[in-house]
């Protein structure tokens, strides 16, 4: 069975087919066969993308696939020793005579070989390939501007085709009917190298990531699906001692939850060389709280730092200080803010609807979110200011005319987190408190908002609300937000709106399909969310969470 050019890597457990088999005639190419040729080769996809990288130290020179063992001798044949040595030979893991044929080739002949690869790391800046016609490669290689020899007929090519044959044929090659893995819906064949492209850069990110650590039982299976790479297994461990083992004797790195792992995790690693990749929740997280055990559609992965953690870099900030978004993205951050707004969505997905108080006539309305005051990122980037009340007294000597409305964080109003501050205390500095409901429509109503930290800040941004930053969060600094807090000088540059969504929320976090479990683009996510088809594989455990909450509430007074 001929495979398709373009298809998916083996996810498992999912139907991630992009191409569906032709119905009577083939529809063929649609579009320009160059743009559609540099399309594909600007994202290094088709064939076995997703293999191991050749790890070769520069560019080959004469790439050879034999297909038979007789076919070792005519590969040689016009070959002359200067070009056999530099000759790489390219056999398919699944037959090891290959492996021992080869090796006894290598060395009689000189060159170098390799086993099953990815074919984009070898052809990459090759000086040639000899190949069968019913090979891959052949079309592949034509995308890639490398010369062709073609050894016998096939469908990607015959021995008597020039060089616009080929490359006609391998544009051909990437024609035919494409399926959309989230709806099943008929896909274009640039959505579906763009997806192809998405998912190449996450496998090529998790190829490194040995083992993980630190993370919660109750978010695991969604973790794996994160990490996944379909040439490994991510071992899942508790001690950090093992996960560095591991990581060190595959020569890999350790995925850990920054808040669940210790400090002398981190040190160890540094000392004993292991890379650590953090995880941690992305921005639009899921259809309910993670303090109620629902695990997570998005994290972000950050193998720099972390986005919360102004002290040192993060792979979000060098995103946004290093990316010039081309229209087309920016176009579609406009059009994923636009969704997210209309459609009342935060971190949370949509929160139940309740009335927005009503706001008092002719004085400036400010919200102040508050925060678990022992959360991370408001020990990293509060500047030493962690009390919620502390922040309230602060936002109330900068708006002295303004009304303000002071929204507890629902974690510590759940009495699950630390941060929580009598409703006496609270009125002496603020005119309401507003519990339920989702955030987004209190962000509809306020003029502005006063933050430490939170997320909320970003997410008021995305609405047009002005936005005062008394710590340094992630999105201050780009020159969007009223900055009280220390901006790292690696900031500084001056963003548009959708260049920071851009970034934020389309090229640092992944998100999962609830659906079909598939890692999908945000868009996808919000879909889900918008349209209440985003489900809790664990919904059982949030009404025992909200019993143990109000326990431990009534129990601490």
């Amino acid at each position: 069975m001929n495979e398709p050019l373009l298809r998916s890597p083996p996810f498992r457990g999912a139907d991630a087919s992009v191409s569906r088999p032709p119905s009577g005639r083939n529809p063929g190419l649609t579009n320009e066969p160059a743009a559609l040729v540099a399309l594909v080769r600007e994202a290094r996809v088709g064939g076995r993308f997703w293999a191991a990288p050749a790890g070769l130290s520069g560019p080959p020179g004469t790439v050879l696939r034999p297909r038979r063992v007789k076919d070792l001798t005519a590969h040689l044949e016009g070959m002359g020793l200067v070009e056999r040595r530099s000759a790489l030979w390219i056999a398919p893991s699944s037959d090891r005579r290959w492996a021992r044929a080869l090796g006894r080739l290598v060395a009689a002949e000189g060159g170098d070989w390799r086993g099953d690869v990815d074919p984009w790391s070898v052809l990459t800046g090759a000086q040639a390939l000899v190949a069968h016609g019913d090979d891959e490669w052949v079309a592949l290689a034509r995308i890639a501007g490398v010369p062709v020899r073609v050894l016998s007929a096939g469908r990607f090519g015959t021995p008597s085709d020039d060089a616009l044959a080929l490359k006609m044929q391998a544009a051909r090659a990437l024609g035919g009917a494409f399926r959309d893995p989230f709806t099943d819906a008929p896909a274009t064949v640039e959505a579906t190298i763009e997806l192809l492209a998405g998912w190449r850069s996450i496998l090529e990110a998790n190829r490194p990531i040995v083992a993980a650590c630190g993370m919660a039982w109750w978010k695991r299976s969604e973790i794996r699906r994160f990490l996944w790479h379909p040439q490994r297994r991510l071992r899942m461990v508790r001690s950090p001692a093992r996960a560095l083992a591991l990581a060190q004797q595959a020569g890999g790195a350790v995925a850990i939850w920054p808040s669940r792992v210790s400090p002398a995790l981190i040190a160890d690693a540094a000392r004993q060389g292991v890379p650590l990749v953090r995880v941690e929740d992305g921005f639009v997280r899921s259809v309910g709280l993670g303090v109620d055990l629902v695990p997570p559609s998005s994290v972000v992965v950050d193998a720099s730092g972390i986005h919360f953690d102004p002290s040192g870099p993060s792979d979000l900030e060098q995103v946004l200080a290093g990316t010039e978004a081309p229209p087309r993205l920016l176009q579609r951050a406009r059009a994923l803010r636009e969704t997210i707004v209309a459609a009342g969505i935060s971190k949370y997905a949509a929160g139940p609807s309740v009335a927005v108080p009503e706001r008092q006539a002719g004085r400036r309305l400010v919200l102040v979110p508050a925060q678990v005051e022992d959360d991370m990122s408001v020990l990293a980037g509060g500047g030493g200011l962690t009390s919620n009340l502390e922040l309230l007294r602060r936002v109330r000597a900068l708006e002295p005319d303004a009304e303000i409305w002071f929204r507890p964080h629902p974690d510590v109003d759940a009495g699950h987190r630390k941060g929580a501050v009598p409703d006496a205390d609270i009125l002496v500095h603020a005119d309401r408190i507003v519990r339920g409901g989702g955030m987004a429509p209190l962000l509809d109503a306020v003029d502005a908002v006063h933050v430490l930290t939170s997320l909320t800040g970003f997410e008021a941004l995305m609405r047009g609300r002005k936005v005062v930053c008394h710590g340094t969060p992630f999105y201050s600094g780009w020159g969007l937000t009223r900055d009280l807090g220390d901006v790292p000088g690696r900031r500084g540059r001056v963003l548009t709106l959708d260049a920071l969504v851009a970034g934020v929320l389309i090229l640092y976090p992944r998100y999962l399909d609830p659906v079909s479990g598939l890692p999908c683009p945000p868009e996808v996510l919000v879909g889900r969310m918008a349209s209440a088809s985003a489900t809790n594989r664990l919904g059982w455990i949030a009404p025992l969470r909200r019993w143990q909450g109000r326990f431990m509430k009534a129990f601490l007074r």
